[in-house]
């Protein structure tokens, strides 16, 4: 209903009188329909007649058989007349001949004058409005239409002598303004309609020269690699013809004298207010280079009353930085959840990092069978030496022959047959830890009762130490024994015990960690990452001032008794 309501406004005609005096409002004597012959100039605007001013209703003529190439028009549909444009309309809605459109040259009409087709009235005073061609009708009867708004039931305007008349002119008085007017031929009317385009134009115009308000500052931040425009707008004050000009340059460095128009797009003016248009002039550079930011970009307006510039250079644009607040909270989120997943990972390692070097010595006040619990395999040597007549360990029975070692020195590592030929670490250790430094050590292959269950042989063993040594070895890390003693020692740590542990790595032991056959339990494998450790090295001679012996008498605990630890020192 609304709609309706509208379009009948858009097209009703303009019947006032009294110009001013009297603010009546007449009806149209007569629809569109009855005037069955319209006249329209070529290259003109022209607005189709309504026979019903129905909502729905569609004008088309018949160019052919079964209506193909027909020219269909809405009701109140403006557009620019063409000779193709003639014919006779049918409406759809009636399916009757509704009127005959003639459109005519414009060479072959001398009363019509193009300039009449476009009024520029002045905003808060008089002005009126002449209907085109009116020379070429028989009389002066002329009915106005608006095409869009609904300023038609305004009562300030009103026609006299084939003028329209506006008492006071508004803003919304632009738009285009349609005119009928009568012409009799051969007993035949044509209503002869043509076009007013008006525009409002402020009353006064103060002459100054344009103001650019944007860019305000001397630098523009770009990214290069990337297209960038440069825009410049500008405000003109309004005039009837316009003198404006906008143009981007460029200047090579900081000089002003030689400088380059740059490529352009072309804009259109926006109307604004309080007498103004603004245009928004921009230049084109494809892609940013470096080059580009040693040059400098001026913008050079101007009017017929003066000009004005406005001059930047381009910088690199800086990576987005994000709020402080916003920042600092992102960063702290991830500092905290990156250090939980570590926490989560690392949790075993870390507890026994902690365990093995500050937690040990706090319950020393414990009594222990044992100081040192050793464990190897007895790797037999490839070569006959006299030391394997002196002592020698059974990976099964372990038992010493007292009578061969009562012929050995008790000071294997300071003899000239200790310099001359290297011993196996699983003969020294035994001989330096328990003869000369006077730990008390437990083999299991020694000290242990033989007939019991071997996993409770180990726990028990592990808790009667105070410490416990893996000589870790290829064929340590293969037997499945002994890499039960380590995870067992391990597991001891991790339980809060006060068990010290230690790693001993001989030659080639480190590579077989890497393939081991069987595989090494996980607690095992992340445990010999972190836990303390030394490194025995067999081509170097057996010497007490040695780094391996001074880094292992520190890692020892508190000894007992140590007659022999006196003047170990002192050769140190």
């Amino acid at each position: 209903m609304d709609s309706a309501y509208v379009l009948c406004l858009c097209i009703f005609p303009i019947f006032l009188d009294g110009c001013c005096e009297r603010s009546q409002q007449r009806t149209a004597p007569q629809p569109d329909a009855a005037y069955l012959h319209y006249r329209a100039v070529e290259g003109e605007i022209f607005m189709m007649p309504c026979v019903n001013k129905s909502l729905n209703e569609q004008m088309c003529s018949k160019a052919g058989e079964g209506n193909k190439g027909a020219q269909c028009f809405d009701c109140g549909e403006a557009f620019q007349a063409e000779a193709k444009h003639s014919g006779k309309y049918t409406s759809l809605t009636g399916g009757q001949l509704a009127f005959h459109l003639q459109v005519v040259e414009r060479v072959n009409l001398g009363c019509f004058h193009g300039e009449e087709s476009k009024v520029n009235l002045r905003v808060n005073i008089f002005g009126k409005i002449s209907c085109p061609g009116l020379t070429c009708s028989n009389n002066t009867d002329v009915i106005w239409y608006k095409h869009e708004s609904m300023l038609e039931k305004r009562i300030s305007v009103c026609k006299k002598g084939g003028w329209l008349h506006f008492c006071q002119v508004r803003e919304l008085d632009f738009g285009v303004y349609f005119c009928d007017s009568k012409i009799i031929e051969q007993g035949v009317t044509w209503i002869f309609r043509t076009a007013v385009n008006v525009r409002v134009i402020p009353y006064h115009t103060v002459p100054r020269p344009p103001r650019i308000t944007y860019p305000n500052d001397n630098m523009t931040e770009v990214e290069l690699g990337r297209p960038h425009n440069l825009t410049c707008e500008v405000y003109f004050p309004f005039e009837i013809q316009r003198s404006s000009k906008v143009q981007w340059y460029m200047s090579y460095g900081d000089s002003m004298e030689k400088m380059t128009p740059q490529q352009m797009v072309e804009s259109q003016p926006e109307k604004m207010p309080h007498g103004e248009y603004g245009v928004r002039q921009k230049a084109i550079i494809t892609e940013v280079t470096p080059q580009h930011l040693d040059h400098t970009y001026t913008c050079i307006t101007s009017n017929t009353v003066g000009s004005n510039s406005v001059t930047i250079k381009l910088i690199r644009k800086l990576k987005e930085r994000w709020p402080p607040l916003v920042g600092y909270t992102i960063a702290s989120f991830l500092l905290v959840a990156g250090m939980g997943i570590i926490l989560h990972v690392k949790w075993l390692e870390l507890q026994l990092i902690y365990r093995s070097h500050f937690q040990y010595g706090k319950h020393d006040g414990e009594e222990k069978e044992f100081d040192v619990f050793l464990s190897y395999v007895w790797s037999p040597p490839t070569t006959a030496a006299k030391v394997t007549d002196c002592l020698t360990f059974s990976s099964r029975s372990g038992t010493f022959n007292d009578e061969e070692a009562c012929l050995c020195s008790l000071d294997l590592l300071t003899s000239r047959e200790g310099k001359a030929t290297q011993r196996p670490l699983e003969v020294l250790l035994p001989q330096v830890l328990e003869d000369q430094w006077g730990y008390r050590l437990c083999l299991l292959e020694r000290d242990v009762l033989p007939g019991g269950a071997y996993t409770n042989d180990v726990v028990l063993a592990i808790q009667r130490s105070r410490m416990l040594i893996c000589v870790l070895s290829a064929d340590y890390l293969a037997n499945s024994n002994t890499v039960f003693v380590l995870e067992s020692g391990v597991q001891a740590l991790l339980q809060k015990s006060e068990l010290k542990l230690l790693l001993i790595w001989t030659n080639g032991a480190s590579a077989s960690i890497s393939q081991p056959d069987p595989p090494l339990p996980t607690l095992v494998r992340r445990a010999l990452r972190v836990l303390p450790s030394l490194d025995w090295s067999s081509d170097k001679p057996a010497r007490p001032n040695s780094n391996f012996w001074r880094s292992l008498k520190k890692a020892m605990p508190t000894a007992r008794e140590c007659g022999w630890s006196q003047s170990f020192s002192a050769r140190d």
